[in-house]
C-alpha cells in the first residue's frame, strides 16, 4: 500500500476535450502501463460512485469481461475522482466507475487514480465528455446528462455545444428526446428503436403504437417519417370527418358502429378510410394523397398474415 494518495492539482477549466487534455497529456500515451504502474495507488475501498454519473446501466457481461482483462494485465488507464464532499478519507469516482466495478470482481484491493479538484457542474461534465467519447451513454442517457447541465447547472445549449465539442443542432435533437412518452423511451432502452427512428416520434399523439409498427415491420428511418407523415395525415383527416356532419354528408346517416369502425381501420391503414352500406353489401372507400401513401398502405395488407378458412 502507498503512503497516500498524491496531492491534488490545481483545477482545470479546460474542458469538452476528454481524459487525456485533463491529464495534461495530450501527445503522450497516458493509459501506458509503465505510466499506471508509476501512478499513486489508494485502497479501492475508498472510492464511491460518482453522483453525476450519467451511465444508468452498466453492461454485466461486459464488467465481468473487463475484469478478466484486469486480471490479466491489470487497469490501463487511472480512474479519475476527486475528493469526497462530505467524507474526508473517501473519493467521488468522476470517471472510471467501470474500471472500479471491475477491479473489485478481479478483488483487487487498490487502484490506481488521477485526483483533481473539480466542482459538481466540471465532474458532470467531464463524466458526460468522457462517456460521449467512448460511446458509452446511450441517447437517453446523453440527453439527461444535458438536461442536468442545463437545469442544475446554469449551461444553455450553445455553451454544451462549445464545450463538448457537438453541433447545436445535435444538443437541440438529443434533448427533444426527453418529450417522448414513457413507452418510447422504453423501446429505447431495450435496444428496440433507434434514437433515428424515435425523433420521427416526437409530438406523435399515437407515438408508442406507431413505434411498435416500425420494429415489427423493421422499417428504416426514412420508411418510418413517412409512416408518421401518413398517420398525422390520417388523423388530421379524421378529425375533420368527426365534426358534426352538414345536411347532405354522407356521414350523416352512419350509425356510432359504422364510424368506430372508419375510425379502427383509419388507424390500422394510417389512411383515412370510408364505409358506406347499401343494402346487404357496400363499399370500402380509402383516400390516400400521393403514391407513397398507396404503396405504404399495400405493403401494410401484403404483410398481413391470411385468415384461416
Amino acid at each position: 500500500m502507498t503512503d497516500g494518495p498524491p496531492p491534488e492539482q490545481g483545477k482545470r477549466t479546460n474542458l469538452g476535450r476528454g481524459l487525456a487534455a485533463l491529464f495534461g497529456e495530450e501527445n503522450e500515451d497516458y493509459a501506458s502501463l509503465d505510466k499506471v504502474r508509476s501512478a499513486k495507488t489508494i485502497p479501492i475501498e475508498h472510492l464511491r460512485p460518482g453522483r453525476f454519473q450519467p451511465r444508468h446501466y452498466f453492461d454485466e457481461g461486459a464488467v465481468a469481461a473487463l475484469a478478466e482483462s484486469i486480471k490479466a494485465q491489470g487497469i490501463l488507464q487511472p480512474i479519475l475522482v476527486r475528493r469526497h464532499p462530505e467524507r474526508p478519507n473517501e473519493f467521488e469516482i468522476v470517471a472510471g466507475e467501470r474500471r472500479w466495478r471491475a477491479a473489485q470482481i478481479a478483488k483487487l484491493h487498490e487502484v490506481p487514480v488521477v485526483i483533481r479538484d473539480l466542482t459538481d457542474a466540471e465532474s458532470l461534465e467531464l463524466a458526460i465528455v468522457e462517456n460521449v467519447q467512448r460511446q458509452d451513454l446511450t441517447p437517453l442517457e446523453e440527453a439527461e446528462g444535458y438536461r442536468r447541465l442545463i437545469d442544475d447547472f446554469q449551461h444553455s445549449q450553445d455553451d454544451l455545444a462549445r464545450t463538448l465539442g457537438k453541433s447545436r443542432s445535435h444538443i437541440a435533437n438529443t434533448l427533444r428526446l426527453l418529450a417522448l412518452p414513457r413507452g418510447v423511451k422504453l423501446l429505447m432502452e431495450e435496444g428496440k428503436l433507434t434514437a433515428g427512428h424515435a425523433r420521427t416520434l416526437i409530438g406523435c399523439d399515437n407515438a408508442e403504437g406507431l413505434a411498435t409498427q416500425m420494429i415489427n415491420r423493421g422499417l428504416n428511418v426514412r420508411q418510418a417519417e413517412r409512416l408518421v407523415q401518413n398517420a398525422k395525415a390520417a388523423a388530421a383527416t379524421g378529425s375533420a370527418s368527426r365534426r358534426p356532419a352538414k345536411a347532405g354528408d354522407d356521414g350523416g346517416g352512419k350509425d356510432t358502429d359504422t364510424l368506430a369502425l372508419e375510425r379502427d381501420l383509419t388507424a390500422l391503414l394510417g389512411l383515412k378510410v370510408s364505409i358506406k352500406f347499401q343494402g346487404g353489401g357496400g363499399s370500402l372507400t380509402i383516400h390516400y394523397r400521393t403514391l407513397e401513401q398507396l404503396d405504404d398502405v399495400l405493403h401494410r395488407l401484403n404483410q398481413m398474415p391470411p385468415r384461416a378458412g
